[in-house]
């Protein structure tokens, strides 16, 4: 779906007024913009009034003095005209935490999921937490434990809104100890490029490369190359074992390139105060 106009800005988690990088490179899209108008997005949430409120507060604390929001609590609120009209006239869609499942469920199909794509083809910014960043990706884990080893069914998988294609993207990673759950999901599409998003650090998507902005790390699997999986052999809930899946860990002002799998390091200089 992507094209060089477009950019995403997922963000593995945690409180947004937290996380200062990706707040940052979000107001700085929209500064380029005259007087810019935000569509918060709370369908991934139960919790919608508080949600909008939250956001609400938080962008117009920003400067933005145009902020709506879009709830899809059943499918039939996704053919509502008025929210059509917001999703219309928005420069920013942001997507809430929540439940990914939401997100697809509900608006899977519907015209307001055909008005985001439409959206997203001509440009307009899309940003999600969490839920809203999960659910970017072609396939998404809508279920799986943390801190657990890679298991036959260790995760249960779902297509995504399919943004950022052949991926699939997990958030709050190192803080939940979810390597074992994206690993899982590895095993079983070693097609997709698995990719652990940290709390407080998002990913920019633009034109088939992404780079990592904010304080924790992006950590990508790449089955691609796997030349061993005994999958296949394992019963439910057996570890499964795995040879020559490549890791690449990115830090702040790291890039990678989707197209070529490729992740791409900045310029370094020594930090003042380490030892030679």
């Amino acid at each position: 779906m992507a094209n060089d106009k477009t950019t995403l800005i997922a963000v593995g988690g945690g409180e947004m007024a937290e996380s200062k990088a990706a707040m940052d490179e979000i107001l700085g899209h929209l500064e380029k913009l005259r007087d810019p108008r935000v569509v918060v997005m709370t369908v991934a949430t139960n919790e919608e009034d508080d949600a909008a409120k939250k956001y609400n507060s938080l962008f117009r604390g920003r400067g933005i003095k145009h902020v709506e929001s879009v709830d899809v609590s059943q499918r039939d609120d996704a053919f509502n005209e008025r929210s059509l009209e917001k999703v219309k006239r928005g420069d920013l869609l942001f997507f809430t935490g929540g439940d990914q499942l939401n997100i697809t469920s509900l608006m899977g199909g519907t015209p307001l999921h055909d008005l985001v794509r439409e959206r997203y083809r001509d440009g307009v910014l899309i940003a999600g937490v969490s839920a809203g960043a999960a659910m970017m990706s072609s396939s998404m884990i809508i279920s799986g434990k943390s801190d657990t080893p890679p298991k036959v069914g260790g995760v249960e998988i779902a297509p995504g809104m399919n943004m950022i294609e052949e991926t699939v993207i997990d958030s709050h990673f190192s803080q939940r100890g979810r390597h074992g759950r994206l690993l899982t999901a590895i095993a079983h599409y070693p097609q997709l490029l698995g990719l652990g998003i940290d709390e407080r650090t998002a990913i920019v998507f633009n034109d088939g490369e992404f780079r990592v902005i904010g304080e924790g790390v992006v950590t990508v699997f790449d089955g691609n190359q796997m030349k061993y999986s005994d999958l296949p052999y394992r019963d439910e809930d057996q570890p499964v074992g795995m040879f020559g899946i490549n890791i690449h860990v990115l830090p702040e002002r790291y890039r990678f390139n989707l197209k070529e799998r490729m992740p791409i390091a900045p310029k370094l200089t020594k930090l003042a105060g380490t030892a030679d």
